[in-house]
């Protein structure tokens, strides 16, 4: 009846959702690929790839770790963690073989890519909800939990107290689960695909379905009632399979488990369901456990996740491709299905499948496959499954760029690609960004990045002979006493106006028929003002040009800070490699905001930074165009652009140069001017040296304003700057 239902039914129950709890599959659905990430349903400004556009380049076998794209999923799940649990539980990365969680944090592994993302949300996810509902209390003390008389019954039959311990550790950790799982598919039900995600990966298994049909684990014994409890929401599960299934199966109670509201509550069930099985099985077909795993488990480890591509499983050797069918051709049959068929007495004896079919005979290799998929599942339900360490180095990088706030950003949409010009329809789906928004002693102390090290502030001080942070400081101290007035306000007062606010002063002259007792004031004061400085900082910006382009923007923050009405932001523009093996990414990073910084970042930090990379440019503009602050009637805003070259990038996905990249560049001014933004861009040439074709490229770009100007007067564009924020 039951195989009947299932064919009825047919694939439509594959997708089927429990909306009261678990999901009841077996196998994995092609036609729910796993490597489509759920983080779509989250995210409606990228397309499906998203992992790849919000985390970083898909690269082949690259030697080292993104740190940038590790700290993006760290934030993400975190984030998605805090939102579940609606709790501050911190999420940190294996850096101490750490495999279970210890009640107070989420332990995630270092092998994450977009492929893997889902499952360690999932198992995330399921640590943190654990965190949250599980009493890990009752669990470190269980074997103080455990009734006497349960360990005397386990005696009778030949079961040591270390066994009988396991045991009920182990169906309690199912049960539990079950619990957990409920709770989050009905307060959080978008976060259904992370935990299917979740157990495809780590706990179904096509060998698993023919286990539970074959004549393997019908003998009652510890080990075959473990294997058929922890598969009961399998849709081939056979409760005739043992003495007392049936039994245990109505004890748990799958369709009703929200009735479970406390470990204490799953922890009474697991103890009923040990007694019958205790009472089943017989002392002489015991199997001892010639491993000995039994005598001396913990029960801190209640769940862990695993973060590793190949999971628990790689210590055991399985590999997931010997499943023997379709995996997208299994059924799912839920809860309701076989408990109807049990009310129907559909079930069968132990020597047959409880449709009265024969159990079928498994090979000599699927009987050690099945074998170790189980313990794949044990170690899964026992949180004994491996996570990727993450060495010191790399974790106080992923600290630096947490604290940097640094992010990558999908740009570049559109463009052409590197073999546009062989194939015209080649148009490049756009390109990751690297997006610093705040540069940090962490952040130039770990070297990440080439155009902020430790190395480049020893080199300031060693060979450096001219000194930008001084003498911008210097002549930024001239500039600014004359933008002191803009914090000032003056005000002019009119009166015996015939309208405005009454002047007490005047009011004895009412009597004498004069009208005119009004006043009016008049307040004069400077807009708040916005600026934004982007300096190029690619290799050809190295010498004279770095030195007075940092020169006037320091000119520039110096006088801005003793405005006291105008927020400055300084930011460089590069390229930035995230470790060996992979393309160069364009980089943007903001060294200085005065909403945040104090003026002795200038000082501390500047010396650290020097050109290197190429010239992405529009890339760049297009990056943080959402973070620049628009101008308006109240608010005058300025972005100024420094640089000495044409747009130029390209790798495998993007062809930036030439007429595509002025364009692309064109076209993100054009969208600063629609912002209410006044763009100024100088073109900062050699002493001697200009050409009318980088002349017209420049203004074709920035617009006619666009200045060519050489780096011995950069420090007019500093004075020109001085005269706008005193006009009204």
């Amino acid at each position: 009846m039951i195989r009947e239902k299932i064919k009825e039914k047919g694939n439509s129950m594959i997708l089927k959702k429990d909306d009261s709890g678990f999901i009841f599959r077996s196998g994995f659905s092609k036609s729910r690929p796993m490597s489509k990430s759920y983080s779509s349903f989250w995210d409606t400004t990228v397309d499906d790839n998203v992992l790849d556009d919000f985390l970083g380049l898909s690269i082949d076998k690259p030697k080292g770790k993104d740190v940038i794209a590790l700290a993006g999923y760290k934030r993400a799940i975190s984030n998605f963690v805090s939102i579940v649990t609606e709790k501050n539980i911190p999420v940190v990365f294996n850096n101490k073989d750490e495999s279970f969680t210890d009640g107070k944090k989420v332990v995630i592994g270092a092998d994450l890519n977009d492929k893997k993302f889902d499952v360690a949300v999932g198992l995330a996810l399921h640590e943190a909800s654990h965190i949250k509902l599980s009493n890990f209390s009752l669990l470190k003390n269980l074997e103080f939990e455990i009734p006497a008389e349960t360990y005397l019954l386990g005696l009778d039959k030949g079961i040591t107290k270390s066994e009988t311990l396991k045991l009920v550790k182990n169906i309690l950790n199912y049960i539990e689960d079950r619990r957990i799982d409920n709770f989050i598919f009905s307060t959080s039900p978008g976060y259904k695909g992370y935990y299917h995600s979740m157990y495809e990966k780590y706990f179904y298994s096509k060998n698993v379905d023919n286990g539970l049909l074959s004549s393997e684990f019908r003998v009652e014994d510890i080990e075959s009632y473990m294997f058929r409890i922890i598969n009961l929401h399998n849709k081939n599960c056979q409760l005739g399979a043992l003495s007392g299934l049936k039994e245990i199966y109505s004890f748990i109670d799958l369709k009703n488990i929200s009735r479970l509201t406390t470990t204490a509550d799953v922890l009474k069930v697991a103890l009923d369901v040990v007694g019958v099985i205790f009472k089943s099985i017989d002392k002489s077909e015991i199997l001892n456990d010639e491993d000995g795993n039994s005598s001396d488990e913990s029960t801190e480890g209640m769940e862990g996740t695993d973060d590793n591509a190949s999971g628990g499983s790689s210590s055991e050797g399985v590999n997931e491709n010997d499943d023997s069918s379709d995996n997208g051709g299994s059924n799912t049959i839920s809860d309701e299905d076989l408990k109807e068929a049990l009310d129907n007495d559909s079930i069968g004896n132990g020597t047959s499948n409880d449709d009265g079919s024969e159990p079928i005979e498994l090979s000599d290799r699927q009987k050690e496959l099945l074998k170790k998929h189980f313990k794949k599942q044990e170690k899964f339900l026992d949180g004994d499954v491996k996570k990727t360490k993450l060495s010191k180095k790399d974790n106080d990088s992923i600290s630096a760029i947490d604290e940097s706030g640094a992010t990558y950003e999908k740009v570049g949409k559109g463009c052409p690609t590197s073999n546009y010009y062989y194939n015209h329809n080649n148009i490049s789906n756009g390109i990751n960004c690297l997006v610093v928004k705040k540069l940090t002693k962490s952040l130039i102390d770990s070297n990440i990045f080439s155009c902020a090290t430790t190395y480049n502030h020893d080199r300031y001080f060693g060979y450096n002979s001219y000194n930008f942070i001084e003498e911008g400081l210097r002549l930024g101290s001239i500039l600014g006493k004359k933008l002191k007035i803009r914090g000032e306000e003056n005000s002019l007062k009119y009166s015996r106006k015939d309208s405005g606010r009454i002047d007490k002063r005047l009011l004895a002259e009412c009597g004498f028929n004069n009208s005119n007792v009004f006043s009016q004031t008049f307040v004069e004061k400077f807009n708040k003002a916005y600026l934004h400085i982007s300096i190029d900082a690619s290799g050809s910006m190295s010498g004279k040009k770095w030195n007075r382009a940092m020169t006037s923007a320091v000119a520039m923050i110096k006088a801005c800070d003793m405005a006291g009405n105008i927020d400055v932001i300084v930011s460089i523009r590069t390229t930035h490699i995230p470790y060996r093996g992979t393309v160069n990414v364009p980089l943007i990073m903001v060294i200085y905001d005065s909403s945040v910084d104090k003026l002795a970042k200038v000082k501390s930090m500047f010396p650290s930074i020097n050109t290197t990379g190429t010239t992405p440019e529009g890339l760049c503009f297009e990056s943080i165009m959402k973070d620049l602050i628009p101008g308006n009637s109240n608010q005058d805003s300025y972005f100024i652009n420094y640089s000495d070259g044409q747009p130029i990038y390209s790798n495998k996905d993007i062809y930036y140069a030439g007429e595509c990249a002025e364009t692309h560049t064109r076209k993100m001014v054009k969208e600063m001017k629609n912002r209410g933004l006044k763009v100024m861009s100088y073109f900062i040439t050699d002493d001697d040296y200009s050409s009318s074709n980088l002349e017209k490229s420049f203004k074709t770009m920035y617009g006619k304003d666009a200045s060519l100007i050489n780096p011995t007067n950069m420090m007019e564009v500093a004075k020109t700057m001085n005269k706008k924020f005193l006009e009204k």
